[in-house]
C-alpha cells in the first residue's frame, strides 16, 4: 500500500484495511453494500465492518480538504451534518483523495420517500425541513451552494422529517451571509429541488397530488417566513410589552432558544423596538437530554416532553401535589419509556430508533383509545404495536438496497394492514 497521509478523527480506525491505493469503482471488498443515493458527481462505496457503516467518497484533494473542513466545523456547531472521520490523500497512481464519513444512521434518501408509503403530506413535510436546514446554516454563516434532494438526507421526526446535510464541496463559511448570497442560495435549491422532483415525475414515481413547482414555492415562502420570524426587528406598544414574550414562546415551538433579546425604545417612548439575538435550534431536544439523558431530534423530543409533562400531572392528580421536574422525568422515564421500549422485542429495534419507536407507540395508543373509547397504558400500547405495526416497516438503521418484489410486499402487508 502506498497511503502516504491519513488525517483521522478516529482514535481506532478500523478502515486501514481497506484497498485504499485502488480506485473506488475497482473495489472489490466482501465488506461492500449497497445503499440508495441520490446523484453523485462522485464515485460513493459503503462498507461495513461490524456494526459502523462507512461512507467513502472519491474525490480532488482540494474539495476534499475544503468538504473536511467544512463537515468538522458545522458538526462541531452541532448542525445536522453526516460524522466525518478521515480523509486519504497521496494515494499514489494519480488518485483522488477518500474522505471518509459515517454513515447517518435511520436516513433515508428522497427517492425512497416518495416510493414508499407511510408518510403522509410528504410535499409539506419535505418543505419545511429543507426550508428549516437551510435557515439553520445561513444564521451560521454557511453558504452551501448546492442544495438539493440528492445532497440530503432525510430522518423521521416524530411524524415529520429532519433533513441533514451530506455534501459541502460547494459551501463556503462567512461571518454572515448578505441578503444576496441568500437569495442566490435559495434560486439554487429551487432548480436543483425542481429537476429532482421532475425525475421522479417522468418515472411515475410522483404523486399526481405533488406539483413540483408549486413545491419549490413553497419552499421559498417556508423559507422566508421562517427566517423573518428568527431576525426581524418587531415594533410594539408600549402597552403590549407581552407581545415580547408571545415571540420568544413562538420560536421556542419552532424548536430555537435566544440566549439575548435586543431591546431599544422609540425616541418618543411609545414603542418598543425588539429582535431576538443569538438565535440556537435545538430547544426541546436540551430540555429533554437534561432531563432524561435521551438524545432525540427536535420534533422527537417535543413529543416525548409532552407526554413528560403530561405524566407529571397525572402523577400530581395522584399524590395531590405537584413533583419537582427531575423527579417527574425520572418516574416518567422508568416507569413509562423505558418499560415501551422494553415491550418491543430486540430484533424489532432496529426499524426506528428509540425516540421514534416511543412517538409511533403513542400514535398507535391514541388509534387504540378512538377505537376502544377506553383509555390505554403505554406498554400495552407498544406490545400491541409491536405485533400489529413494527414487523411490516422496513429496518431503517441502514437502509440497504433490496428486491424489489419483495419491498413491493412490504408495503402492500402495510398497506392491508392499516386497511383494517
Amino acid at each position: 500500500m502506498r497511503i502516504q497521509l491519513i488525517t483521522t478523527t478516529d482514535p481506532q480506525p478500523d478502515y486501514l484495511e481497506f484497498p485504499l491505493d485502488t480506485p473506488l469503482k475497482e473495489w472489490d471488498h466482501p465488506d461492500l453494500v449497497e445503499i440508495p443515493v441520490g446523484v453523485h458527481r462522485h464515485v460513493v462505496r459503503f462498507i461495513r465492518r461490524g456494526d459502523r457503516l462507512y461512507a467513502l467518497k472519491e474525490l480532488p484533494n482540494e474539495l476534499a480538504d475544503r468538504e473536511w473542513r467544512l463537515l468538522r466545523h458545522l458538526g462541531a456547531e452541532n448542525l445536522p451534518v453526516v460524522d466525518v472521520l478521515g480523509v486519504v490523500a497521496e494515494r499514489g497512481n494519480d488518485l483522488d483523495d477518500i474522505l471518509i464519513t459515517r454513515h447517518l444512521e435511520f436516513s433515508l434518501p428522497f427517492r425512497f420517500l416518495f416510493t414508499r408509503s407511510g408518510l403522509p403530506q410528504l410535499r409539506t413535510k419535505l418543505i419545511d425541513s429543507v426550508a428549516v436546514l437551510l435557515v439553520r446554516m445561513h444564521l451560521a454563516g454557511f453558504w452551501w451552494g448546492d442544495c438539493s434532494l440528492s445532497n440530503t438526507l432525510f430522518r423521521r421526526d416524530a411524524g415529520s422529517l429532519s433533513a441533514w446535510l451530506v455534501d459541502t464541496e460547494t459551501g463556503e463559511l462567512h461571518p454572515k451571509l448578505s441578503d444576496g448570497q441568500r437569495a442566490l442560495e435559495l434560486d439554487i435549491a429551487q432548480v436543483n429541488i425542481l429537476g429532482g422532483l421532475m425525475d421522479l415525475e417522468q418515472g411515475g414515481q410522483l404523486s399526481e397530488e405533488i406539483d413540483p413547482t408549486d413545491v419549490v414555492v413553497q419552499l421559498r415562502e417556508r423559507y422566508d417566513a421562517l427566517w423573518d420570524e428568527l431576525t426581524n426587528e418587531q415594533a410594539v406598544d408600549v402597552s403590549e410589552r407581552q407581545l415580547i414574550d408571545d415571540r420568544l414562546k413562538r420560536l421556542n415551538d419552532l424548536g430555537f432558544d435566544t440566549t439575548e433579546v435586543m431591546i431599544k425604545p422609540d425616541n418618543d417612548g411609545s414603542l418598543i423596538r425588539f429582535k431576538p439575538v443569538v438565535v440556537e435550534a435545538g430547544h426541546h431536544q436540551r430540555q429533554l437530554e437534561r432531563l432524561t439523558g435521551i438524545h432525540a431530534l427536535e420534533n422527537q423530543a417535543r413529543r416525548l416532553m409532552n407526554d413528560l409533562h403530561s405524566y407529571g400531572a397525572w402523577l400530581a392528580s395522584q399524590t395531590g401535589q405537584p413533583l419537582p421536574e427531575a423527579v417527574a422525568a425520572y418516574r416518567w422515564l422508568t416507569e413509562v419509556f423505558e418499560p415501551a421500549i422494553a415491550a418491543v422485542p430486540s430484533e424489532l429495534r432496529d426499524r426506528r430508533e428509540a425516540p421514534e419507536l416511543f412517538h409511533e407507540i403513542l400514535e398507535h395508543r391514541d388509534s387504540l383509545v378512538e377505537a376502544r373509547h377506553a383509555p390505554i397504558r403505554v406498554p400495552e400500547a407498544a406490545t400491541s404495536y409491536a405485533l400489529r405495526a413494527l414487523p411490516f416497516a422496513e429496518t431503517e438503521r441502514a437502509l440497504l438496497e433490496t428486491d424489489e418484489e419483495t419491498n413491493a410486499e412490504t408495503d402492500k402487508a402495510s398497506n392491508d394492514l392499516s386497511a383494517t
